[in-house]
């Protein structure tokens, strides 16, 4: 398993919470097993204290990922830093499950949990896939949805770094939104113009008089 399978983690996590719409899914313990995914053995640890723990790790992603979006660098590196620390990991090389065409193992890194609760476990893969993920693409790799109020987090993964929307849904209702405005605008100012032409000829006709 790559590493970089390991950032959505984060992103997950974060958008479990919509703070401008006072949104919050992450509630209960299944919720918890479903972002670790059906096959994590993790994830059947969870227990109710794992929720407000989960919570508080949360924040502290999302930090992360307003520095990064903020364009606040090294204050996103070092948020990112404070939980590698707090949260660490254990690499192992994994072959077992993947096999190429002849039998023989295909090795890659596995991050191996040897945690004691679900909360530190998540914490630690999602920390560690995040840090990967910066440091092998960027910073500025690391944003926010641009589509208010949205502000779900997201991984820029295009190739000229151009993506400001969580999703296609968020990027369609921007693009929508902009084009309202400007006829909106254009409107008011077909409006102005008609406004100034008749006060013109207003003004016209009274000094003919």
């Amino acid at each position: 398993m790559e590493l970089a399978y390991y950032s959505d983690y984060a992103v997950r996590l974060v958008n479990t919470e919509e703070p401008a719409r006072n949104k919050d899914s992450l509630t209960t313990v299944e919720v918890i097993r479903e972002l670790f995914g059906s096959e994590s053995t993790t994830a059947r640890r969870a227990t109710e204290a794992d929720v407000p723990r989960l919570r508080a790790v949360r924040a502290r992603l999302r930090a992360v990922f307003e520095a990064a979006d903020a364009g606040e660098e090294v204050q996103a590196v070092d948020l990112l830093n404070s939980l590698l620390l707090e949260f660490p990991v254990s690499p192992q090389i994994s072959g077992h499950d993947h096999r190429d065409e002849d039998g023989s193992p295909l090795w890659h890194m596995h991050l191996a949990d040897h945690t004691s609760n679900a909360t530190a476990g998540y914490a630690a893969l999602a920390s560690m896939g995040l840090a990967f993920h910066l440091t092998e693409y960027g910073v500025d790799r690391l944003g926010l949805c641009q589509a208010a109020p949205c502000r779900n987090a997201y991984l820029d993964t295009s190739t000229n770094r151009s993506r400001r929307y969580c999703s296609d849904r968020c990027a369609t209702r921007a693009n929508v939104a902009a084009y309202r405005a400007r006829k909106r605008l254009e409107t008011d100012r077909s409006a102005n113009t008609g406004r100034t032409a008749e006060t013109s000829q207003d003004s016209s006709t009274a000094i003919e008089r």
